[in-house]
């Protein structure tokens, strides 16, 4: 199957939000709204979609500015939000669009990359995907909504309780 990545268009929009009914993940209604005017205004993030013909694989945001603190301080962009569709899976997609991001970060001179994954066995994939694809922690522990967790801080086991990890891109 032949698979185009590119950034998403006004098109995309209502392909992407069938996209996460089908799968019922939980996003705010103006979630992919969002991502795109932050695409088309100051640039600080990408809405990927990953297409085969005229099927809509998968799609990422390649955030530019993450939130994360040492990704900040250390002007490391990050691959957020990674998915890929159910009936598309273990077909090399996610590890296409990952590579994309990679390349296009390489284009802009950076030397590393940052992605990340949740600590519940629903990311079980990415987690032994991103460790085969080169990523390791970064050394800061698990963090929730994007802030390090400190030792005997409680936090709920839900989607934000994260590991972050990065990738020298130099060596890749």
């Amino acid at each position: 199957m032949q698979i185009e990545i590119r950034p998403a268009g006004d098109k995309d929009l209502s392909d992407l939000d069938v996209f996460v009914d089908e799968h019922r993940y939980s996003k705010s209604a103006d979630y992919f709204i969002r991502q795109y005017e932050e695409q088309t205004g100051d640039g600080n993030r990408v809405l990927l979609v990953a297409h085969g013909g005229d099927r809509l694989l998968g799609y990422c945001v390649l955030n530019w500015q993450p939130k994360y603190a040492f990704f900040k301080a250390h002007e490391i962009p990050e691959i957020q939000d990674l998915n890929v569709h159910k009936d598309y899976r273990q077909q090399g997609i996610a590890t296409f669009m990952i590579q994309y991001c990679e390349k296009k970060a390489v284009e802009r001179g950076i030397k590393t990359m940052g992605i990340s994954f949740g600590l519940t066995p629903s990311y079980g994939a990415a987690q032994k995907l991103y460790f085969k694809l080169g990523y390791r922690p970064d050394g800061h522990g698990a963090t929730y909504d994007r802030r390090v967790v400190a030792h005997g801080d409680i936090r709920p086991i839900d989607d934000d309780l994260c590991l972050m990890l990065i990738k020298d891109l130099q060596s890749a």
